[in-house]
């Protein structure tokens, strides 16, 4: 484990965020350090430590743990939020900027951050517009090496907060992604496990700057992750 990167994840309940947790299951290469605001059910086989804490104290905990990277898989849902404005910009922009400017100060190299296909501070929509002044924030940082996720539409398992609309895209899903071409590949479905994987190959890479990936480059990233041989159970 001496060569273990040591990697702390935010929003660990999550679709990603669990996602990634059992991605790291008999994995040597990753040190992972889960913190949440409220306790979880691990997966069985998993070799990592999760600090449960409010927001306000997770600087402490990443000064406690020192990680190279950050993976942010922070974020809440619209109806989560109480459909409001405010309360969605709490958690997906004012807690993700606030944990960001919490790890740059104690001088996390690399940061991961899954945002969404169509982020743009300029865009006509509340959620894309938020999603894109998130990112403009984050570059403004200037992390050793900042990765944005752009994933279109996740399909994974969620616990209990599936939209209506979101349950019939993802049915929809293998049909819409046919017809998605050009630019609009950016907004196809992609499977959890891919953005999950992806997240963990970028956090180990050290070449320096600022880079974007969509559904493409996402799934380019997600191969380079070396494969684990999990045994039957």
């Amino acid at each position: 484990m001496s060569d273990a990167i040591r990697i702390a994840l935010i929003g660990a309940t999550g679709l990603i965020g669990t996602t990634v947790i059992g991605q790291c299951i008999g994995r040597e290469d990753v040190r992972l350090t889960g913190i949440a605001r409220r306790e979880m059910k691990l997966p069985r086989g998993i070799r990592m430590e999760l600090f449960v804490a409010e927001p306000a104290k997770w600087g402490e905990v990443i000064e406690a743990i020192r990680p190279t990277a950050l993976i942010c898989a922070l974020g809440t849902t619209w109806k989560k939020a109480g459909e409001e404005e405010a309360a969605f910009r709490a958690v997906d922009l004012d807690l993700v900027l606030e944990t960001a400017q919490a790890a740059k100060k104690l001088n996390v190299e690399r940061f991961v951050h899954v945002s969404s296909a169509g982020a743009d501070p300029m865009s006509g929509k509340f959620y894309l517009k938020v999603k894109g002044e998130v990112e403009r924030e984050l570059t403004k940082m200037r992390f050793g090496r900042l990765d944005i996720l752009r994933p279109g539409l996740l399909v994974g398992k969620r616990e209990g907060d599936r939209r209506p609309a979101e349950r019939f895209g993802i049915a929809a899903a293998p049909l819409g992604n046919l017809l998605l071409h050009g630019s609009y590949r950016r907004f196809r479905a992609i499977r959890s496990d891919s953005v999950a994987q992806a997240a963990l190959a970028l956090a180990k890479r050290a070449a320096r700057g600022r880079f974007v990936h969509d559904n493409d480059g996402i799934l380019r990233a997600a191969k380079t992750l070396p494969q684990i041989e999990h045994e039957a159970t």
